[in-house]
C-alpha cells in the first residue's frame, strides 16, 4: 500500500507550508481511507511514484475533494471545510462520505496534475530580473516552461516589498510582501516586449469553471492565497501554448531577438518533467547559449528543488554570451520567505 505513505508526506509539507487543515486532512485520509474502492484501487495501481515529486496523487485528491466545496456540489463537505470547524472525528467521517458520494467525479479528476499556478513565486522572479536588466540593458523576451495559466508570466505587473526596498512595477496590480533577508538587487527598471508560456494542459483563466479548478488547488484554509491570484487573474493578459515544453521552446529559440534578451524561466515545473524531456531542454538550452550574443542575449531563471539540505528551494540564473551560471536565493515554494544572497 503506497497511497498512505505519500499522504503523510504530503501532509508534513503542507503543515510546513503553513496550512495545518491539509496537515489533519491528509493524515487524517492516511490512516482512515478504505481499501477496495475503485478510487482506491486506481491510485494504489498508479504507474508512477505517488508522492509530490511526481504524480502527486494526494494533492490531485485533495484538489478534487476542495472543487466539490467550492462549487457547492457537496454542501456536507463544505460543513466541515474552512471557515467552518469540525474536529477530527467529523472531519474524516464527511470526508469519506464524500469519497463514496463522489467516487466516479474524483475517479475522472485524479486523471489531471494539479496546477497551483502559484503567483507569489513571481518574488523570486522580480528581483532576478532586476539582475539582467542591471546586465544587459535591453527589453525582455520572455519564455515560461510549464506555466499553467500564465500568472507569473505577468510578474512585471507586480511589486515586491524586499526589505527596505521596493522592487518591480511602479504601478503594480498586487504587492508580494515576503520575508526578505539579506541586501536585495538595485531596482533597475525592466521592459518585457514579449512574454509567452507553454503547459501540457494550460488552464484559460478567462473561463470561471477554470478558474474555480485552479482554485481547488489553493488549499482551504489560506484565503490570502485565493485572493492574491484572484487578483492576478484580473490583470492576466499573457498567452500559453499547449504543447511540449521543449518543441514548443524549440521554436521559440529558432529566431534570436536582437535587442532584446530572452528570458527562459521555470518555478517549480523543471522537476516535474521526465528526465528524457529535461536533457533535451538542457541540451537545447546549452546550445542556444552558444549562439548568444550581446545583442540577442539569453538567460535562464529557475526556481527549483535541488539535493541541497537547505530550506526551500534554490533561484539560480544563468546568463550567456559567458554562460556564467549563479545562485541568487533559498526561496519558499510558495514565496512567503526570500533568503537573498545575490
Amino acid at each position: 500500500m503506497r497511497f498512505p505513505d505519500a499522504l503523510r508526506s504530503q501532509a508534513r509539507s503542507c503543515a510546513a507550508l503553513g496550512s495545518p487543515f491539509m496537515g489533519r486532512l491528509l493524515m487524517l485520509l492516511a490512516d482512515h481511507m478504505p481499501l477496495g474502492t475503485p478510487l482506491r484501487d486506481r491510485i494504489e495501481g498508479w504507474p508512477a511514484p505517488l508522492g509530490p515529486s511526481h504524480a502527486s496523487l494526494p494533492l490531485r485528491l485533495a484538489g478534487g475533494l476542495h472543487n466539490l466545496v467550492l462549487t457547492g456540489a457537496d454542501p456536507a463537505l463544505a460543513a466541515v471545510y474552512p471557515p467552518h470547524e469540525a474536529d477530527d472525528a467529523r472531519l474524516i467521517r464527511e470526508t469519506l462520505a464524500a469519497l463514496d458520494r463522489n467516487q466516479a467525479f474524483l475517479l475522472n479528476w485524479i486523471d489531471s496534475p494539479p496546477q497551483t499556478n502559484e503567483v507569489r513565486r513571481s518574488a523570486g522572479l522580480i528581483p532576478a530580473a532586476h539582475v539582467i536588466s542591471a546586465r544587459f540593458s535591453l527589453p525582455f523576451v520572455l519564455s515560461e516552461l510549464g506555466a499553467s495559466g500564465g500568472l507569473n508570466l505577468m510578474f512585471d505587473r507586480y511589486g515586491l516589498q524586499a526589505g527596505d526596498a521596493t522592487l518591480g512595477a511602479q504601478d503594480p496590480v498586487l504587492t508580494f510582501t515576503p520575508d526578505w533577508q539579506g541586501p536585495p538587487p538595485a531596482a533597475t527598471p525592466f521592459h518585457v516586449a514579449d512574454r509567452r508560456g507553454v503547459d501540457l494542459t494550460p488552464m484559460d483563466l478567462h473561463d470561471p469553471a477554470q478558474v474555480t479548478r485552479l482554485l481547488s488547488y489553493l488549499w482551504p484554509d489560506q484565503p490570502e492565497r485565493r485572493a492574491l491570484t484572484r487578483q492576478a487573474i484580473g490583470a492576466l493578459q499573457a498567452p500559453v501554448d499547449p504543447g511540449d515544453a521543449i518543441d514548443w521552446l524549440t521554436t521559440r529559440l529558432s529566431a534570436p531577438r536582437l535587442g532584446h534578451v530572452h528570458v527562459i524561466f521555470h518555478t517549480v515545473a523543471w522537476q516535474y518533467f521526465p528526465e528524457a524531456v529535461q536533457d533535451r531542454g538542457e541540451a537545447l538550452i546549452t546550445e542556444a547559449g552558444a549562439r548568444a550574443t550581446d545583442e540577442a542575449p539569453l538567460a535562464r531563471i529557475a526556481m527549483e528543488a535541488d539535493d541541497s539540505d537547505r530550506r526551500g528551494a534554490a533561484l539560480t540564473l544563468q546568463c550567456w554570451p559567458d554562460g556564467e551560471r549563479r545562485e541568487l536565493a533559498r526561496v519558499d515554494f510558495h514565496g512567503r520567505w526570500i533568503d537573498w544572497t545575490g
